[in-house]
This record gives C-alpha cells, structure tokens and sequence, in this order.
C-alpha cells in the first residue's frame, strides 16, 4: 500500500480526508460515513493542535529521551508517525508522547500520524 503525507495549514479548523481503495482491497479512512474501525490506517500530517491528548496529564516524559528526539526530527525529520484514533472527526493521541513533545518544542506546526478509526466504544477503551 502506498503511503502519503498531506500538509493542512493551521488555522484550518475541520476538513474531509479521502484515499483512493489501496492495494489491498480495503476501503480507505474518511471522517465522513461509514462504519468505525473498517480500513486499513492512513498516514497523514495533522496539525498539533487538532491533536486531543487525554491521558498527557497522567504522564511524564523523559527529558532525555525528548531531547533526543528533537535533535533526530531537526536533522532527519520524524521516522515513525504517531498513532491517532479518529472518533467521529476528532483525533485522539495515545502514543508517541515524547515524538509530540519533541514537536511541540521544536515549534513544529504538524506532526505525521497513523490515524485509524474508532467508535466511542473503542475511545473509552483507550481512557481506562
């Protein structure tokens, strides 16, 4: 399957996302219609701050481990896109916590992601 990154600027407060079907068959992830969890993720570059992230209060980051990081993004860009859940046009991060930091203190405007689709059902899930 091919993967793609798609830039949005940041005062863009919602917008519609589509794919063509991918190499394997499966529909592609659209924040319109259809049922949650169907397809395959997509990879997309998300504004930071379209990005909720429930549990960032709950966690800490190892400074270390940021630094890192934003030394790697700023000489090589990111490698590995976060993971997002998309419920009903939201996005939710769940992980990547220091990658996002890493972004936010660079002062890196998006980040790429993983976004999958999910239900309320699957989003509570996630908030036990």
């Amino acid at each position: 399957m091919a993967n793609f990154v798609l830039q949005v600027p940041n005062n863009l407060r919602s917008f519609t996302v589509s794919a063509s079907v991918s190499s394997n068959g499966s529909p592609p992830l659209s924040s319109s219609g259809g049922s949650g969890g169907v397809g395959g993720p997509v990879i997309l570059e998300l504004p930071l701050d379209k990005i909720r992230r429930p549990l960032m209060r709950t966690r800490a980051n190892d400074p270390i481990k940021v630094q890192e990081l934003m030394d790697s993004i700023s000489e090589i860009g990111l490698q590995t896109p976060i993971d997002v859940l998309e419920v009903e046009g939201v996005y939710y991060g769940f992980s990547g916590c220091h990658r996002y930091e890493a972004h936010q203190r660079l002062g890196l405007p998006t980040i790429r992601c993983k976004i999958r689709r999910g239900t309320k059902e699957t989003l509570r899930h996630h908030l036990r």
